[in-house]
This record gives structure tokens, sequence and C-alpha cells, in this order.
């Protein structure tokens, strides 16, 4: 095999930070928009950063090298290892998760997770999707502040726990509700984030302490999920639960090729994966929206002129087909990604890539939210602006808020006519206004961005021209 020469000779890893490994993860884990800022500005793309448990790790946010990284699974396999850069999720999400396997294990499992998230089945949810942000935003005094974030969480965590259970009502429901909401927020301080991080944190020293409260609600989160699907198997061959839409449902009567259905612990930990990360993200990106439209007077009054033109009681599918819209949702994504990168990728055979040599065992990250806030893309990335996504469209690897390849987030087109459904629901009913008319920055809340807690808004009225009657809530 021919020497590379002095001007083709493979490059030694890019350059980065010479901090300790410990104080640029608790700086990663506190500050991580400017983390990424800083070392981008600095050092370029790629950059490389230290950790305590991990080899090198190197950032890229260039369209060709995201395609390399994250490309189809079947070709990537061979040299990627996608499994082991997840395993901060494993506590919450479990072994058998999507999110953790890998290679057969992995196309298996998202064969039988796709069908619920597309067609018909998904826009079944439309409506009842409509209903639950009326019955949401019907409990907002007029007049009086609320925590946005709170509402769109109340508002996704009604809609996940209607989809995937049919649950809208009950004491399982009022539990799950509860214990799901109380097992997220508990992420949300510096601390809470940390202990997903550090696993010398993960010590169970007591109900007072982070990891024990997470551990005592998760155990309650479980046996609440092993009952519920206990009984439905003992149901399935009734006519009622043949009949039934949601996705637990469709689960239940999933087969493989070679027959074989999902065992109750994968069932739990695909659950426990769409309720927490189904609701999560489409909270946080559902309040960013809602600040960005009323932030940017242009954007609402666009959108409102927009959302009008369908009339009252719109077809959810009508709704989702708004080019402005989307846009809006589109750009919300952008400029503030709810996952700043994509799961790692680790080296499992020596291969060039952007010039480097890389060792097996180098971890590679795609950075979503680099990849969104680079000028050559995107024009004046730190700006607002929807209409980009009417004047061109970008490809996977620009724009990748549900990561990218066969490793995507299963549930994208879900949250994305969630989004859209719950933003026509509120604006075309209420006149919102942001309290406090300022620059946000997002905070961290796990492994997950959010808007801080200090967002908040009112509701002045409802919107007069408009008298909508939007379809109760089924009781299931």
């Amino acid at each position: 095999m021919r020497k590379h020469s002095e001007e083709t000779r493979p490059m030694k890893l890019p350059d980065g930070p010479k901090t300790p490994p410990f104080l640029q993860t608790i700086e990663w884990i506190a500050r991580p928009l400017e983390y990424l800022d800083e070392r981008a500005q600095r050092y370029g793309d790629p950059f490389r950063v230290l950790s305590p448990h991990w080899p090198p790790i190197l950032y890229f946010s260039n369209p060709a090298a995201l395609q390399e990284i994250l490309g189809s699974e079947t070709e990537r396999s061979e040299r990627f290892d996608t499994s082991k850069g997840n395993l901060v999720l494993k506590p919450v999400v479990g072994e058998q998760s999507l999110t953790l396997l890998e290679g057969e294990r992995h196309l298996r499992q998202r064969r039988l997770l796709m069908p619920p998230f597309h067609g018909e089945r998904m826009r079944a949810y439309g409506e009842l999707i409509c209903a639950i942000t009326t019955e949401v935003m019907s409990q907002c005094a007029l007049g009086q502040p609320f925590t946005v974030r709170s509402v769109t969480q109340d508002i996704s965590l009604k809609v996940i726990l209607s989809t995937v259970f049919g649950l809208c009502e009950g004491a399982r429901y009022e539990q799950l509700r509860q214990l799901l909401s109380q097992l997220v927020d508990g992420f949300a301080s510096p601390l809470g984030s940390a202990v997903l991080f550090y696993r010398s944190l993960q010590q169970d020293l007591g109900a007072w302490s982070p990891w024990g409260r997470f551990l005592r609600r998760r155990q309650a989160i479980d046996q609440l999920l092993y009952a519920e699907i206990a009984e439905r198997r003992a149901q399935s061959h009734t006519q009622s639960q043949s009949e039934r839409e949601d996705i637990l449902a469709l689960l239940l009567a999933a087969r493989d090729e070679t027959g074989q259905p999902l065992s109750d612990v994968e069932l739990r930990d695909e659950l426990v994966t769409l309720l927490f990360a189904g609701h999560e993200t489409t909270a946080s990106a559902l309040a960013w929206a809602l600040y960005w439209i009323d932030y940017l007077p242009e954007v609402r009054d666009k959108l409102l002129v927009e959302l009008d033109t369908l009339g009252p009681n719109a077809e959810p599918n009508a709704i989702a087909r708004l080019p402005y819209l989307s846009a809006v949702c589109q750009e919300t994504l952008r400029i503030y990604p709810i996952a700043l990168n994509a799961f790692p990728r680790i080296v499992k055979r020596p291969m060039e890539l952007m010039g480097y040599h890389l060792e097996p065992g180098t971890v590679l990250i795609a950075s979503i939210y680099l990849a969104h806030q680079r000028p050559d893309t995107y024009p004046e990335p730190k700006q607002f602006k929807p209409e980009r996504f009417l004047e061109r469209q970008f490809s996977p690897y620009e724009y990748l808020p549900f990561g990218g390849g066969n490793r995507r987030c299963i549930g994208l087109a879900f949250a994305q006519f969630e989004m859209k459904l719950v933003l026509a629901t509120m604006l075309s009913q209420w006149q919102l206004s942001l309290v406090q008319h300022q620059p946000l920055r997002p905070v961290r809340r796990g492994v997950t961005l959010a808007p801080p807690s200090s967002l908040q808004m009112v509701v002045k009225g409802k919107r007069p021209h408009l008298k909508s009657e939007q379809p109760e809530v089924s009781k299931k």
C-alpha cells in the first residue's frame, strides 16, 4: 500500500481546550450553549474535548461529516458502536429501550414500533390533541400569569398518556401523570442533571437524596406500567380491546418476522421511552414556539393571518399543512434544538474523517446545535426567521432536530403534528402575551434544553372573532 505523502498524511486529532476533564464536564452541564459556542468559535470544526469517562471526544457540525457519522445504520454498523454512547439514559429507559439497542435487535424493535407513528393511525389523534389543549388552556385564569412550560408540559403529558395508553382519567392515569412530572422535574436543577452524567452521584442515600428520589419514582412508575400491561394482556381477546387505537394496543398486537411479540420488559422500556421523550421534548419545543411568536410581533401577526384562513373547527390535517405554521415550528427546533447532540458514535476500527485519522475508541459527536448555527447554511443563525424554511429545503444533515440516519427519533412525525395542532388551537382561541418581553437563554433539563421557569404568559381574553367549539376529550 502506498504511504501517505506529507501533503495527504492524515492529521492528528483536532485541537481543543486543555482544562481538566472534570471541569469541562461541569461546564458542559452548567453552560451547554456557551460551552459549544465558545469552542466552535475558538477551535473551529471539528474540535476535541476531554471527559472523565471517555477517550477523546470529537465534535462535528459539517454536513458532509454528519452524513458520514449518521448515515444508514446498516452501512455504519461495522464502523461505529451506537449503543454505548447512550448509556446515560439507561437508568431511565432501561436496557431494552430502542435507544440502547444495536444491529438486528435495534432494527427488529424499530419495525415493531413504527406503525403507530405514521399514516392514519397518527392522524386519528388530531382531534384528541386539540381537545386536550382546549381543556388545559380553559383552566388558565384570565389576566393571571402562568408558567408557560408548566402548561405545555401538562398538555403534552395528557396527550402522550391518552395516545399511548388510551387513559384520560382514573386513579392509574392520575398517578402516572404526577409521577412522570415529578420524574422529569427532578432533572431540572443542575444537581438533578449532574446525577445522569456522574456515576459517583448515583448513590441511594435515602428518599431525600436525588438518586434515591429518582429510584423510588421509577419503581412506582414501573409498578403502574406492569399492572397496565398485565391488565391489557388479560383483555387482549375481548372485542373492546381489539377496537382500541392507543399505541399500547398496537404494541401488544405487534409480532416480529418470527411471530414473537414484545416481552413485558421490552414493552415497559419502550413505554417509558415514549412517555419520557414524547412529552418532555414536545413541552419544551411548544414553550419556545410560544415565546418566539409573541416576542416577534411580525411572526405572530403573519401566523394569525394564516390560521384565520381556515376558520373555526379546522380539520387537523388542514392545520398541519399550513406552510408558515410549519416554518415556525421548524425554526423553533432549529435555533434551540431540544437535544443538542445526536447520540455518540464510537469508532470500531481505524478510519479517516475530514482529514483526521481516528483510532478505535474515539467518540464522535454529531452536534445538532452547531449544525443549526452554521452561518454558511443559516445566514444570521442567531435570528429567529421562519421564512428561511419557506425559501429553501435543507438536507437531513443540515437540519436534524430529531437526529439522523436509522437512529432518528421514531416519533418525529407525531411530535411535529402535535406541535402544530397545539399552537394552532391556543393561538386561534386565546389572546396570549408575554409577561416580560425580554431575551431568554435555554436552561438544562437532564439531557435536554428548555426555556427557563421565568418564561410566563398571560391570557388577555378569547379571540373575539372566533367561537370555535372543540370536541370533548373522550373518556376511555
